[in-house]
């Protein structure tokens, strides 16, 4: 953003537009049924962050059960939904340092803290979710952690990446804002 010159009123909205994506991805992976799947035919298993489903044969019907009956389903949803809410006011909170016309860095840089809280949070509950259900549920056939899962990391990625952003950017406050003469690397004769 700095270091190829480009206009900070112009690319201002490029941080809380990536943590929008993030949100959109967040929740992606709180809604999706696609956290654990069976690979091959016949499809017998599909499980979300809140249930396991599974079906006897081809044609039968899918019998579920919820997942906080488990005291480990619980925590992987709360710490899971605790990353995301946080990743949620991160947002809100970018929105509102970036609309102000005199940008509060040091505001900035809370909000990248507070995002690699959300991340700690995010991973946890992506960590719990896959140790315990393999350990603790029955699994038929060959499953797989699948598409809502990659989801969940992915939130999870960027949380980590936009925290290093929204840290490192009060580091060139006076060059976002034009306060830095530009060096002209020219050699008279």
């Amino acid at each position: 953003m700095v270091k190829y010159g480009l206009d900070y009123t112009r690319c201002r909205w490029i941080l809380p537009l990536l943590l929008g994506i993030g949100v959109i991805f967040g929740i992606i992976a709180l809604a999706g049924r696609g956290w654990l799947e069976s690979q091959t035919l016949p499809y017998v298993q599909q499980a979300s962050l809140w249930e396991n489903c599974r079906r006897p044969n081809q044609g039968g019907e899918w019998s579920c059960e919820s997942l906080m009956g488990y005291a480990w389903g619980r925590a992987a949803a709360a710490t899971y939904l605790v990353g995301f809410l946080l990743l949620v006011i991160c947002f809100a909170l970018a929105i509102i340092a970036f609309a102000i016309d005199t940008l509060r860095f040091n505001f900035i840089r809370g909000i990248g803290g507070l995002l690699f809280v959300a991340a700690v949070f995010s991973i946890m509950g992506l960590v719990i979710y896959p140790v315990k259900f393999s350990s603790e549920i029955e699994m038929t056939g060959i499953n797989m952690f699948s598409w809502a899962y990659g989801f969940g990391w992915t939130t999870a990625i960027m949380e980590i990446c936009l925290g290093f952003f929204f840290c490192c950017l009060p580091n060139y406050e006076d060059q976002i804002l034009g306060n830095v003469k530009p060096t002209y690397f020219y050699s008279s004769p």
